[in-house]
């Protein structure tokens, strides 16, 4: 789902003290918002903000010491065709970095074409970083999900399954062993770029985790601040099984890496059985480890075909 829609008025608020901007034109066009059409497109919410460029419209156009003169050096004619283009890019706001004075045939452009301008001080590099940051979260693709999601080995895991399996017995155990908690029940997903998912927990449950037959416990004040995290890259997802489940569903050893789609991006997925006795949280420890080698172009899976192929050609 997408969140609501920034209006030039939030966007000044959000930022009013930290880049230090003051509002120089068009204050009566405080509800001017991010085209819709351009929102959708946008791969991400870093693609909604840029130096002036009239080849992408619709995002936040930021004017830097070269971009004013620009606009300013050459003749009358040619600057005011170059401040007239600005109004065919539909920029939801632009902003003059580098305490640049803005020229007035850009200043009375803007009140006519109702575009809110903003000066800071700030250069305009470090503006653009800070607003693809800010635009990114708030645009980005966000879902919830039921599970766990862990810090293990410096991995963001998301441990999901099957109600009953015993998913936030499983998260305690693993907390125990010194992994830490980023949330249970309910995991607040996002994408944050073209390759990431980013996880969180609700504000009413950090800290939280939630065991049958004990109740709530506040894993914070249980295990100290290192046992959780405020969020997390989600990099793994382990799935919790019955026996039926596994021999119905999936292969006892797979060929290839299994992955599940979340938001558009392909998570890699290990599928564990839930059996009595298993000691599950040191199987999690071991696909976390696994997948690490994967990261890093070592695979276990094909080394092993390899020497099966090598044996097959000795004869033994």
């Amino acid at each position: 789902m997408r969140p609501t829609a920034v209006s030039a008025q939030v966007l000044f608020e959000e930022f009013r003290v930290s880049l230090g901007w003051d509002w120089v034109a068009s204050l009566g066009a405080s509800e001017r918002r991010f085209d819709e059409v351009a929102v959708r497109a946008a791969s991400s919410g870093a693609d909604l903000v840029g130096y002036l460029n009239y080849i992408h419209p619709y995002r936040v156009q930021v004017l830097g010491e070269r971009e004013v003169a620009y606009l300013t050096n050459a003749s009358a004619e040619d600057c005011a065709r170059r401040v007239a283009r600005i109004v065919e890019l539909q920029p939801p706001v632009l902003v003059l970095a580098d305490a640049q004075a803005a020229p007035p045939a850009l200043l009375a452009m803007c009140e006519q074409a109702q575009i809110p301008m903003f000066a800071t001080p700030e250069p305009p590099a470090y503006v653009i970083d800070v607003l693809r940051n800010y635009l990114s979260k708030h645009f980005a693709d966000r879902t919830t999900t039921h599970g766990v999601l862990m810090d293990i080995l410096g991995l963001g895991v998301l441990i999901t399954g099957e109600s009953g399996l015993g998913k936030s017995e499983l998260g305690l155990e693993l907390i125990s062993r010194g992994h830490g908690l980023v949330a249970d029940d309910a995991v607040e997903l996002s994408r944050v770029d073209q390759a990431n998912i980013e996880g969180r927990c609700p504000e009413l449950l950090r800290n939280l985790l939630e065991v049958r037959g004990i109740g709530l416990l506040d894993i914070r004040a249980i295990f100290g601040e290192t046992a959780v995290r405020r969020k997390m890259r989600v990099k793994l997802i382990v799935h919790l099984v019955r026996r039926e489940t596994l021999e119905r569903d999936y292969e006892r050893i797979p060929t290839e890496p299994l992955t599940q789609d979340v938001l558009g991006i392909a998570l890699r997925k290990v599928v564990i059985q839930v059996v009595a006795g298993r000691n599950l949280a040191v199987l999690v420890e071991a696909a976390v480890r696994n997948t690490i080698l994967q990261m890093r172009g070592i695979n276990t899976y094909e080394d092993f075909m390899e020497r099966h192929r090598q044996a097959m050609i000795r004869g033994d």
